[in-house]
């Protein structure tokens, strides 16, 4: 099938296609034009890239992921194991950091609020 079609098929956008080629996710065969041409595994295979990019994973981990796609085994099941729960932890550290960082954000909000009202309180006292 042509990347259009597998497009269709998978939900993904031609340029996404292009971009996992691009990554070494997915491969193609050519036609003698320069088309690329796509099997019916290709569609899984998309699917699989897109629920690992939903889990937010960048396009090296998935890269690191795949040949436990590819090539089925222990060794390559551990590995990946190994990988995503390296990647859970980063995730974990980047919600702490966001927790901090929304914390820090409420903390200039109050301190806002509360001059907003000693200026509202000034204004009142003004105007008396």
């Amino acid at each position: 099938m042509r990347i259009g079609e597998l497009a269709a098929r998978t939900g993904a956008s031609v340029r996404s296609l292009r971009y996992y080629e691009q990554q070494g996710l997915l491969t193609s065969s050519r036609s003698a034009a320069g088309q690329r041409h796509y099997t019916e595994t290709d569609i899984e295979r998309v699917g699989l890239i897109q629920r690992l990019f939903t889990a937010g994973l960048s396009s090296r981990t998935i890269a690191d992921l795949l040949p436990c796609v590819d090539t089925p085994g222990e060794e390559t099941a551990d590995s990946a194991a190994e990988r995503m729960l390296r990647e859970r932890d980063r995730l974990t550290q980047h919600i702490a950091e966001m927790i901090r960082t929304r914390e820090s954000l409420d903390e200039l909000i109050a301190a806002n609020r509360a001059y907003r009202a000693t200026l509202n309180s000034l204004q009142v006292g003004a105007s008396q």
